[in-house]
């Protein structure tokens, strides 16, 4: 099945005949081809596919959350039990809006994707006019915002855990 010789055929349109022209000749080059043209299409040649971008950043979304877990794990577990619920009491306060309003934005988009995926204009039953957020455009905003905030919830939790309480006060702000 591999490695075994394969034949073509003799009349195959993908093969040239020894006496037939050329289909590229280097005298037919302009300056053009030799510039622009020919970057663009080595570029275009060598960008990744976009499911491998997907995957890569799909990658490092779980490799940013499980740092910002393994550092707020030592952090809180770094502090004295009697100290670590006050602190986790000023954390809750701290981020628990944060947190809500970034739950907010992520329903909000998929609210939209529902009425999207739906057959119902409601554009006409909210009186919206052609230039509002897509689901999309929610959805890049809520995803900026799963990354801000747990990454200075985290920074927050560091920060205090290692006495640094005026720089920790700092972050969520």
């Amino acid at each position: 099945m591999f490695g075994g010789h394969v034949s073509v055929p003799v009349n195959s349109p993908h093969l040239r005949k020894s006496g037939s022209r050329q289909l590229f000749s280097e005298e037919l080059e302009t300056s053009e081809m030799k510039g622009t043209a020919s970057t663009t299409l080595a570029a275009a040649a060598m960008l990744p596919s976009p499911v491998l971008l997907w995957r890569l950043k799909v990658m490092l979304f779980f490799l940013w959350g499980f740092c910002c877990c393994k550092i707020s794990w030592n952090s809180v577990m770094r502090m004295s039990v009697d100290l670590r619920d006050l602190f986790l009491y000023e954390a809750f306060l701290y981020y628990n809006p944060l947190l809500l309003v970034t739950a907010a934005v992520w329903f909000w988009g998929a609210n939209l994707w529902v009425f999207s995926q739906s057959n119902v204009n409601y554009s006409k039953i909210f009186d919206l006019d052609q230039n509002h957020l897509t689901h999309k455009d929610i959805w890049k905003c809520a995803i900026w915002m799963t990354i801000i905030v747990p990454t200075s919830m985290t920074s927050y939790l560091y920060l205090y855990s290692h006495g640094e309480v005026s720089w920790a006060a700092s972050q969520p702000v």
